[in-house]
């Protein structure tokens, strides 16, 4: 079996392989990975004659060491392909293995963490690899159901009240200009400022005018106004079958309205008028069932596993890395990969919604 495998570095060649995936999001492409600055954007290859395999990474240096790490940027990445992951033969999945633990010899990366994708079938092709971990579940909508399926779906005192939000008036708007790209990420940082977020999630505006320009995605931005007052907005994210939101906030002064409940109706309506399949909710924070996780659920009940990859694959580096930060590596902590567990107290970003009274 003739195969064959290699490292791009350039937008070109990137995209090339990208744009011929079965399923594909920004996630994948190499503009998105270009706005990550944590180090070098890299797209692992593994190709046969009749597809191919690309696992899209960002390459780190490792503080005071001659050694790099791998992680994905922000979001749902993993490998994709041109053909279903699940229908890979064990040969293929054994080859993919060595290519890609020679691919990290050959970077100098000690280990890999990836958030994956829960609709591309990545486990069948990472669980030989080692590192694979459940993350709970996350949710989604069917968007191929009818405005009326779906809304039967919603818990009853949610109905109601996405009801009473849109009697109130409020006016839903897509602005991708600078002065609402710049209103939305005032409100933003209030929310990151109020849940003592990592100063990963303070996003600058180059990076959300970015999303809402790139090339080959229809980016949107959905704001909500009551008068001329912004109290809510999200910035959603779409591909040929799936719409998400990427980042939300809403305005201190109206959580008790509560309006990401009418925004989240909304981009579900939206999602449907572009002929999307999926609208990703999302999980909890950190995979848990917490009131993130009951809010996205009062909206749909369709789950489907979240998985993370934590692959080491140089131990004795690893634990040496470990030991050198201080970090005790049998102290129970999940960070990964634990060097470069963060020393202030700070957490994951979490969205507006998870501290809205229902």
């Amino acid at each position: 079996m003739y195969h064959q495998n290699f490292t791009i570095r350039t937008k070109e060649e990137w995209d090339a392989y990208i744009g011929k995936s079965l399923i594909h999001e920004i996630f994948h492409t190499w503009h998105y990975h270009s706005l990550n600055k944590e180090g070098e954007p890299l797209l692992f290859v593994y190709k046969e004659e009749d597809f191919f395999i690309a696992l899209p990474v960002i390459k780190r240096k490792i503080e005071n060491s001659s050694l790099f790490d791998m992680t994905s940027a922000y979001g749902y990445c993993g490998p994709t392909s041109d053909i279903d992951l699940s229908s890979l033969s064990a040969l293929t999945i054994a080859h993919f293995k060595i290519a890609f633990i020679n691919f990290m010899k050959e970077e100098n990366a000690v280990c890999i963490f990836s958030r994956l994708h829960p609709f591309l079938n990545q486990h069948y092709i990472l669980e030989s690899i080692g590192g694979l971990q459940e993350n709970g579940t996350t949710l989604y909508m069917d968007l191929s159901l009818s405005v009326e399926g779906q809304r039967s779906k919603y818990d009853k005192r949610l109905s109601r009240q996405i009801r009473k939000l849109r009697e109130k008036g409020y006016e839903l708007k897509e602005l991708n200009s600078q002065e609402g790209i710049k209103n939305f990420i005032e409100m933003y940082y209030k929310n990151m400022d109020r849940v003592n977020a990592s100063p990963n999630y303070y996003f600058d505006e180059q990076y959300f005018a970015n999303l809402l320009n790139v090339e080959y995605f229809e980016n949107k931005l959905l704001l909500i106004y009551d008068g001329s007052e912004l109290i809510c907005g999200a910035l959603l994210l779409l591909s040929d079958s799936i719409i998400r939101n990427h980042l939300s906030a809403t305005s201190p002064e109206y959580l008790k309205e509560s309006p990401s409940k009418l925004l989240t109706d909304e981009i579900s309506m939206i999602g449907r008028r572009l002929g999307k399949k999926i609208f990703h909710l999302g999980g909890g924070v950190g995979g848990k069932e917490d009131s993130l996780f009951t809010f996205k659920r009062y909206f749909s009940d369709l789950q489907v596993k979240d998985r993370i990859w934590c692959y080491i694959n140089d131990d004795l580096a690893y634990n040496e890395l470990v030991l050198k930060a201080g970090v005790d590596i049998n102290g129970g902590s999940n960070y990964f990969p634990l060097y470069r567990q963060p020393k202030r107290n700070t957490q994951a970003y979490i969205s507006d919604i998870e501290t809205t009274a229902f």
